[in-house]
C-alpha cells in the first residue's frame, strides 16, 4: 500500500467518523438522548465558590464512593447523591450559616460518617496519635537492635591460641609430617 492510498484511506475514515457524529444531531437537538447521559443542571457562580468548595471537601458523599461531595459531584457524573448534597450545602450557606454550622448540620443529619476525617477529640485521638507513636517506638527498637548487633560483631578474637594438649613427642612428629608436606 503506497503513501497516497494510505492518505486517501485515512481521509475517508475521518470523514466517515465525522458524518457519523453529525448524524446524531438534528436541528440542534440530540438525535439519540441515550448517548448523552443524564442532563446536568446549569452551573452557577455558587458552584465554583471557594467557600462552598472548602465546606464540601470536608463532607463525605453518601453514595458510597468514599469521596468528598465536591470531588464526587465534579468527577462522577452518574452520582445522584452529590448534586442533592451540594444543593443542601448551598441552601444552608444561603441562610447565612457559617462553614462550621453547615458541617454541624450534616453531622446532625447523617452522623459522624458525613465527615471526611473524624474530629480530633475523645477516642478519635487514639487514631491520630497511635500510629505515630508506634512508628517512633519501632524506630527506637530498630536502632537499639542494630547497635547491639554491630557491637557484638566487633568483639575481638582472643589474643593467644588456647594451649595445646599434646606431648612433646607428638608435637615433634607433627612438625616432621608438616615438613614432608612442604618439601
Amino acid at each position: 500500500m503506497d503513501a497516497l492510498s494510505r492518505r486517501a484511506f485515512l481521509a475517508a475514515a475521518v470523514a466517515g467518523a465525522g458524518a457519523a457524529i453529525q448524524d446524531t444531531v438534528r436541528g440542534g437537538r440530540v438525535y439519540d438522548p441515550d448517548r448523552a447521559g443524564r442532563a446536568q443542571a446549569p452551573i452557577t457562580a455558587a458552584d465554583n465558590d471557594a467557600h462552598i468548595q472548602a465546606i464540601e471537601k470536608k463532607l463525605r458523599c453518601t453514595c458510597g464512593c468514599g469521596l468528598d461531595i465536591y470531588t464526587c459531584r465534579t468527577t462522577d457524573f452518574s452520582c445522584t447523591y452529590s448534586p442533592a448534597l451540594h444543593k443542601e450545602v448551598l441552601r444552608l450557606a444561603g441562610q447565612g450559616q457559617t462553614a462550621q454550622q453547615v458541617i454541624d448540620a450534616f453531622v446532625a443529619q447523617y452522623g459522624q460518617a458525613a465527615l471526611m476525617a473524624p474530629p480530633r477529640r475523645g477516642f478519635n485521638l487514639l487514631g491520630y496519635y497511635l500510629p505515630r507513636a508506634l512508628i517512633v517506638i519501632a524506630g527506637a527498637v530498630l536502632v537499639f537492635l542494630l547497635y547491639r548487633w554491630t557491637r557484638e560483631s566487633q568483639t575481638p578474637a582472643p589474643a593467644s591460641a588456647p594451649p595445646l594438649d599434646a606431648t612433646p613427642e607428638e608435637l615433634e612428629r607433627l612438625r616432621q609430617e608438616l615438613a614432608k608436606l612442604d618439601g
